[in-house]
């Protein structure tokens, strides 16, 4: 019989290298010589708690040259083979469970042959062969929050190293005793592929060799207690399964041919608060459904695209796309805060939708969540077996509402985290806005919560600081790095300066949701109209403070769903009174300050109440008075678009005149929208069902006013009462002015005139 020497550890016990005999190729014949720690390193090896997997598997150098161990449980033979020559270096022996040893003649690049007993051969480089994968530069910036290119660093990149193409992986777990990347390609074995800890920044990574795209993987982690947790998806994933499949996909770098390079020139310009802002809120999934499931992202672009362009809308808003495991929160508990959901398709599919849009000339704004996430096991809570993304208190970690996890937004890890989300949706798919949502459970500690639920900040208040200094680096980041680009901020609350500059001491965000505009017109609308001269002030209260911040005026999926109803089911009266109602309100919205936002379904008088499994009510097209409906929103916004007068000016008292604001009696109101340079516009509503005629209006122009709206044509499914297309206006004086028009008002209608001045 032969024997052949093979030299495990590169320590020495007594100047000696430690050795084992392997006779005659039979496994059970290796003997081990008696070092403790040798012992130790194989055991944690075969049982998954090897804390070290550097220090122990791949080459390592010896007096006797280089030792070799791999860890294949299954395999039946492992042997090392030069990268360069195809030369047999070394026949590696198996110990035990998988571990194989051997020793290489010299160091240099090698692969490793596993045989399999179904006949199965893996040729491939040894992963423990390959030295750190991240620069200490890097690991530097995701210490310090600042770490931009987080998802062409982090996650699952696709990278060659030393001419070996392969997939670069690296996760943050600080606590954590062990992570491993285990997929497919490992038979989702934590013990293959244990990952090394970059311990200056709590950072594992691994490269293995010869993976490419479209593989699925996640972390297997052995907690700071010694307990193996629930298999967790990558938190920096660009790409991941279909729910219900949790298991993250790696994806190759993206390398979308983008034609949409005079959008992004312009669209500062477009942008800016001097420009017109109609949104289109949508629910991808149930804006169109079809018995065969829900729209791709193609053919999104072949029948939304057009859908939103023709209805006069300048941007799409998407609730939103970001990996969700439960369809029914409309992606608002999100888990993939990388890569978009996959039931419509892939990266590259996405971004054709919104190279769609910007050849047409519609901007897109997506929705993103910052303010929570969900708790399910292969996410983000407890990643590491500790409260890392979250607070580890409920009182500062746990949102009631939702059942879901707060962002601990002190940690700089997290801000960075969250930051270079939304700057990889920016960047990475050229959207032109995001909508923050839920900022007013960010900014206040005791957000609806109970006395002794919460905790005071370090000041003894309640304003979450940790999370206003984020959403401050947050908007400064994103104006610096993107001029031109919207954040908009949900917020409900009367928070002081959520539209005002970083530097003077504001949030920073572009606009705002009114949301107590919402509320207030909302609620005087569902009163019938004999009872509204006694809540007359909430349709004029918005005034007061319109100009205070700069605000998108929101009909938002919130206020159809919940048992809300429809739009048109809060308008009190009959069938004929209900359309009314609504077309006299939409006009209202529309010449109101501030930018536009509708969701969809309520441009065509939704009856129903949104039901995100279904689809909108198409066929409600086929009857004139929901067909009339879409007409006036159609023409809304090309007014809106064309007339410099109703957005110019939106943010600023210049733009706007009450002419008429105190007639309770009749529940009637008129205004003046105005811009520098243009041509005033009257905007005049009759919130009573009862016609008036010969109403007196004072007016700043003799001569003729054309009129340019009325929600009561028949057009719009209205009674086509009015003023003929026009009206001359008299020079008898009223309201200030030296001239008047005697109208005649519809009943429950919007009328806005222009004069014709030479």
């Amino acid at each position: 019989m032969t024997s052949t020497k093979i030299v495990f550890l590169s320590e020495k016990r007594d100047g000696r290298p430690q050795e084992a005999v392997h006779v005659d190729g039979h496994a059970e014949a290796v003997s081990w010589t008696d070092d403790p720690a040798m012992v130790a390193a194989a055991e944690a090896a075969v049982f998954g708690r090897l804390a070290d997997p550097f220090a122990f598997f791949g080459p390592h150098a010896t007096p006797h040259g280089v030792a070799l161990r791999s860890f294949h449980p299954g395999a039946t033979r492992v042997t090392a083979y030069a990268r360069a020559d195809n030369r047999l270096l070394a026949e590696l022996v198996h110990w035990r469970d998988g571990l194989f040893v051997g020793e290489l003649p010299e160091q240099i690049p090698y692969l490793l042959r596993v045989e399999w007993p179904d006949g199965a051969v893996q040729d491939g480089e040894d992963p423990y062969a390959f030295g750190p994968i991240l620069s200490d530069f890097d690991l530097h910036l995701f210490s310090e929050g600042s770490l931009w290119r987080l998802p062409e660093t982090f996650g699952a990149r696709l990278d060659v190293i030393d001419g070996v193409p392969g997939v670069a992986f690296a996760v943050w777990a600080p606590n954590a005793r062990r992570v491993s990347v285990i997929g497919d390609f490992n038979s989702w074995d934590g013990r293959r592929h244990p990952m090394r800890l970059r311990h200056a920044a709590g950072v594992w990574e691994l490269f293995v060799p010869r993976l490419g795209g479209g593989e699925r993987y996640k972390y297997e982690i052995v907690g700071p207690n010694g307990a193996l947790l629930p298999q967790k998806a990558d938190p920096l994933a660009r790409a991941a399964e279909v729910p219900p499949a949790t298991a993250s996909l790696t994806a190759a770098p993206d390398q979308f041919a983008w034609s949409d390079a005079e959008w992004m020139a312009g669209r500062a310009e477009r942008q800016s608060t001097a420009a017109p802002l109609s949104i289109y809120e949508v629910h991808v999934e149930s804006w169109l459904h079809p018995s065969s499931g829900a729209l791709d992202w193609d053919e999104l672009a072949r029948k939304l695209v057009p859908y939103v362009v023709d209805m006069g809308f300048t941007h799409v808003e998407l609730l939103p796309v970001m990996g969700h495991p439960f369809s029914g929160s409309w992606g608002y508990q999100p888990l993939s805060l990388f890569a978009p959901m996959p039931r419509l398709g892939d990266r590259a599919a996405f971004a054709r939708f919104v190279n769609a849009c910007h050849r047409v000339g519609l901007g897109v704004i997506l929705d993103w969540v910052p303010g929570h996430f969900p708790n399910d096991t292969h996410g983000l809570a407890e990643f590491d077996g500790t409260a890392l993304y979250e607070h580890q208190d409920p009182r500062e970690g746990l949102h009631k509402d939702w059942n879901t996890c707060i962002y601990n937004y002190g940690r700089r890890e997290v801000q960075g985290f969250l930051i270079a989300s939304a700057l990889h949706w920016l960047e990475a798919f050229h959207l032109d806005g995001l909508r923050v949502d839920a900022v007013a459970s960010m900014l206040y500690r005791d957000y609806s919560r109970e006395a002794g639920e919460w905790l005071p900040n370090a000041h003894g208040g309640r304003e979450n600081l940790e999370a206003i200094a984020f959403l401050r680096r947050l908007n400064s980041t994103v104006a610096e790095r993107h001029p031109g680009v919207l954040t908009i901020a949900e917020e409900s609350t009367a928070w002081p300066g959520v539209t005002a500059s970083t530097w003077d001491g504001g949030l920073g965000f572009s606009y705002k949701w009114n949301m107590g505009w919402m509320h207030d017109t909302l609620q005087y609308a569902a009163h019938e109209p004999v009872h509204r001269q006694w809540h007359h002030h909430d349709f004029t209260f918005g005034l007061l403070y319109a100009f205070s911040e700069r605000f998108v005026l929101p009909l938002s999926h919130d206020e159809v769903v919940h048992g809300k109803g429809s739009l048109l089911g809060r308008m009190p009266g009959d069938h004929w009174q209900r359309f009314a109602n609504l077309r006299a309100y939409l006009g209202f919205m529309w010449a109101h300050p501030g930018k536009k936002l509708l969701f969809m379904g309520g441009e065509i008088a939704q009856e129903r109440e949104w039901n995100h499994d279904g689809q909108i009510d198409w066929f409600l097209l086929d009857r004139p008075e929901h067909k009339g409906m879409q007409q006036l929103v159609r023409d809304l916004n090309r007014l809106y678009r064309d007339e410099a007068a109703l957005h110019v000016a939106d943010a600023e008292p210049l733009g706007f005149q009450w002419v008429v604001g105190d007639d309770q009696a009749n529940s009637v109101f008129a205004f003046f929208r105005q811009a520098p340079g243009a041509a005033p516009l009257l905007c005049v509503f009759n919130m009573t069902p009862v016609p008036r005629t010969g109403y007196r209006i004072g007016v700043p122009h003799g001569g003729y006013w054309r009129e340019m709206l009325n929600s009561d044509s028949a057009l719009y499914g209205g009674g086509n009462l009015g003023n003929d297309g026009g009206i001359m206006s008299s020079t008898m004086g009223v309201h200030g002015y030296g001239h008047s028009l005697e109208l005649t008002l519809p009943p429950l209608s919007a009328l806005i005139l222009r004069p014709e001045v030479s």
